[in-house]
């Protein structure tokens, strides 16, 4: 005699069909509260579709970097650098070759021009050697630069008006 369940010879029904979600979607304007690196500040939380590549403390890479994501330098890179988004240069990180890039954060050390940035952030411990041309610069305590620096001027040349007036001291 064969043992017989109802419940097993019914039709199940299949879950109705719901296409994947997106590749992009808007995370909300919240702060990051934690830092990837001690002297590196919290980045402001953005939508998934901004990537940002690692070269990690232990690589040494030669070439050339373009593209329209974030780039984060912990090892050594030699060549040059040019992105839509952002370059973070982690302590003990080392780059040389010149850098275009919408903002520069600086904590080790860059050998090489900025060129085209909107802001630059040299960080305590950071290390600069060339020029810069960006729309503001920031300079922490700490922070060591030779060279050439011009900021605050916009594409004709004239000065922006002036607001809150901060000197640079070399010690």
């Amino acid at each position: 005699m064969a043992i017989f369940n109802p419940q097993s010879t019914a039709k199940k029904e299949a879950a109705p069909f719901t296409p994947d979600p997106p590749p992009y979607r808007e995370m909300p304007a919240a702060t990051d509260t934690s830092s990837p690196s001690p002297g590196i500040p919290p980045r402001r939380a953005e939508p998934v579709a901004a990537k940002e590549s690692l070269i990690a403390a232990d690589l040494t890479i030669e070439g050339k970097i373009e593209g329209s994501g974030h780039v984060r330098i912990a090892g050594k890179f030699k060549g040059d650098v040019n992105v839509q988004g952002d370059l973070t240069i982690e302590p003990g990180a080392r780059l040389t070759g010149g850098v275009r890039a919408k903002r520069v954060m600086i904590a080790g050390e860059l050998e090489g021009n900025i060129e085209g940035a909107a802001q630059v952030e040299l960080l305590q411990g950071g290390v600069l050697v060339g020029d810069v041309k960006a729309g503001s610069l920031t300079v922490a305590a700490g922070a060591r630069m030779r060279g050439q620096a011009d900021f605050g001027w916009d594409d004709k040349g004239a000065a922006k008006p002036a607001g809150n007036v901060e000197s640079i001291s070399a010690s």
